[in-house]
């Protein structure tokens, strides 16, 4: 999963599916736009494993307001993938079905609407980095707050702006300032909350592997309003609010 416009290190990822034949499916959802970097040709999020999957629903870089898209460069994938998204009807002239299918299709319509934003697909990436950048030179100097990092091996789509309040500088806690964002009419909101964490897996009493990392992100970070159309007086905005609230905080 490439996490809020980021991509992962993929190199190594595929280094180790290829030696036990494992399929690698990229969750490239939040990161339509973000480029690989490095000696070789810039490649795309979504295109560099077996399956690539993207969201466009309404809060994403561009949108249909719902729906997404698949790609491979296995025709058979897809073509697999586009029977069961229509209900996985056999090619006969009657409806006649010899498995399970899905209703999954985006509609043309929708579909129309999403080609129609994939020309301004690198002005909308820009446009989003550039409101990081914002948010990186009003929150300097702010003790104990940190903002996600670019990876040395990608260009960050900066889908969302997040930051994290290390617990030992700052005494309030992620849920307290977007509580008091909240009340100044700014909206935010918590990183995702880790799989593991999730009552349904919880209940179900899976065996967890890892996820410290996640917890810790959890517990520390913050997604800032991060809009495309976010002037730099919003920006300011957010950004003297939160000095203001970590400055008050008791």
């Amino acid at each position: 999963m490439h996490l809020y416009g980021q991509l992962a290190d993929m190199t190594p990822i595929l280094a180790a599916c290829a030696r036990w034949e494992v399929p690698v499916v990229e969750d490239a959802a939040e990161s339509l736009g973000a480029t690989t970097r490095g000696p070789g040709p810039e490649c795309y999020a979504g295109s560099l494993a077996t399956l690539g999957i993207f969201s466009f629903d309404g809060s994403k870089v561009i949108t249909t307001s719902m729906g997404g898209m698949l790609v491979s460069h296995r025709k058979e994938l897809i073509d697999r993938a586009r029977k069961l998204a229509r209900q996985a009807r056999e090619p006969v002239a009657h409806y006649e079905h010899e498995e399970i299918g899905y209703n999954y299709r985006l509609s043309n319509l929708l579909a129309a609407v999403g080609r129609a934003q994939l020309r301004v697909l690198s002005d909308r990436v820009s446009a989003r980095r550039e409101v990081f950048a914002r948010y990186e030179r009003a929150l300097a100097g702010v003790s104990g707050v940190a903002l996600q990092p670019e990876a040395p091996w990608g260009v960050h789509a900066r889908w969302l702006t997040c930051i994290t309040l290390d617990p030992s500088l700052v005494r309030a806690s992620p849920e307290s300032l977007r509580i008091a964002l909240s009340e100044r009419g700014i909206e935010s909101r918590a990183l995702w909350k880790p799989m593991h964490r999730q009552p349904v897996y919880q209940r179900a009493g899976y065996r967890v592997v890892g996820g410290a990392v996640a917890d810790r992100l959890f517990r520390d970070g913050l997604c800032l309003p991060s809009s495309s159309w976010l002037s730099p007086s919003d920006v300011c905005e957010v950004a003297d609010a939160i000095r203001g609230v970590l400055l008050h905080a008791g």
